[in-house]
């Protein structure tokens, strides 16, 4: 029998979810979805066919795994709303809500419970994420099982064994779809200054990246030797390769991620503290 899997809030990213896991065959009547608003239920339950409730402590009175998706600013006043259902049940606790440490939640809904924090990415909307995933010392093996086959269903999942290493996948996946939107932003003008129409400029970049990531994928090699095959001694390439390396990108990329790190980890501190 499938877990019953509880999902507090119902936005794009449970929404995501729970259409990748009724997509990878998991039994949609096993699904709960909550929110205040019924409007917002109703297409996820026309579409899905999954249960829906508009009070979080019933909808996890029978849950094996609860998946908290709300805002982080209202985390605490949804938390403390469902302690108690939390602590009658003591489910598995899975946070796809960003910078709340998992020591907090677990307080917040009453302590000794098994919470695992994940960093997905928007690119989970589309079934083609990628997500850090930490677990505290409560999660079973069976429990880290279960998470993994939530958050695979769209997409990567890697698991990391310190919370503050989420920092760090914030910075190399959870942001990261923004680095590449400025690269193509980039791209589509330069192709377009060189004297192509802007859409031309744009659909050739984004398919050159989604073919240079599936090669990068499938291949053994890395990305340094798969860009030095791309490199003819003189060549086109080259020439760019090295104009690149010169302005300094390798560095700022570094100095944009560790920012990008740093501000994850002050985040995890302002939210906790609350």
């Amino acid at each position: 029998m499938a877990s019953q899997v509880t999902f507090i809030g119902a936005g794009n990213m449970a929404g995501a979810i729970i259409g990748g896991m009724i997509d990878s065959g998991y039994s949609a009547d096993a699904i709960t979805a909550t929110s205040p608003d019924d409007s917002v239920l109703a297409p996820l339950r026309e579409r899905l066919g999954i249960h829906t409730e508009t009070d979080n402590a019933s909808a996890v009175a029978q849950a094996d795994v609860v998946v908290l998706a709300v805002k982080p600013q209202i985390m605490q006043d949804v938390c403390t709303g469902m302690r108690d259902a939390i602590q009658a049940r003591k489910p598995l606790i899975l946070s796809v809500a960003a910078g709340l440490p998992a020591d907090t939640l677990e307080h917040w809904l009453g302590g000794d419970l098994p919470v695992v924090r994940c960093m997905p990415n928007t690119p989970s909307l589309v079934g083609a994420g990628a997500a850090g995933l930490y677990a505290n010392a409560r999660v079973t093996d069976a429990q880290q099982r279960i998470a993994s086959e939530l958050l695979e269903a769209v997409g990567l999942v890697e698991w990391v064994d310190a919370e503050a290493l989420l920092d760090a996948v914030t910075a190399v996946s959870g942001s990261a779809p923004a680095y590449f939107f400025l690269m193509f932003e980039a791209m589509e003008q330069a192709g377009a200054d060189l004297g192509l129409p802007a859409d031309t400029a744009r659909r050739l970049a984004m398919q050159t990246a989604y073919g240079a990531a599936r090669m990068a994928m499938d291949s053994d090699k890395t990305p340094g030797e798969l860009k030095r095959n791309v490199m003819s001694p003189g060549g086109t390439t080259e020439r760019a390769i090295e104009h690149m390396e010169n302005a300094g990108l390798r560095n700022i990329m570094q100095s944009a991620m560790r920012a990008c790190a740093e501000r994850a980890g002050e985040m995890a501190d302002e939210l906790g503290k609350r």
